[in-house]
């Protein structure tokens, strides 16, 4: 089991940039596992936004974060990151990362999730 820990969330006006980080520890290392982030806006589900398999080589976007939104892994770190510019109000919600064995799209594809931290993008 991977434990996850996601960071950089917060407050921005539309048109600015954050980036997240996702933090693994615990008995493997993260260099195994495809990563992905999804977000949840409320009274909507939960939806992917980018995941990357184990060596960076594949990558996925959703078409509403393309050209916009970064996904990168540093796997001496443990770390994943989502890079996130031009961000529009509806980029408001949640923002979970999740390990899984696969590049996926579906939430059920993923094993192991963080706590999730807010991204709140204003006008």
């Amino acid at each position: 089991q991977v434990q996850l820990v996601e960071s950089g969330g917060g407050l921005v006006q539309a048109g600015g940039s954050l980036r997240l980080s996702c933090a693994a520890s615990g008995r493997t290392f993260i260099s195994r596992y495809a990563m992905g982030w999804f977000r949840q806006a409320p009274g909507k589900e939960r939806e992917i936004v980018a995941a990357m398999n184990w060596s960076g080589s594949t990558t996925y976007y959703a078409d509403s974060v393309k050209g916009r939104f970064t996904i990168s892994r540093d796997n001496a770190k443990n770390t994943v990151y989502l890079q996130m510019n031009s961000l529009k109000i509806e980029d408001t919600a949640v923002y979970y990362c999740a390990a899984g064995n696969r590049v996926a799209g579906r939430a059920r594809d993923y094993d192991d999730w963080g706590q999730g931290t807010q991204v709140t993008v204003s006008s």
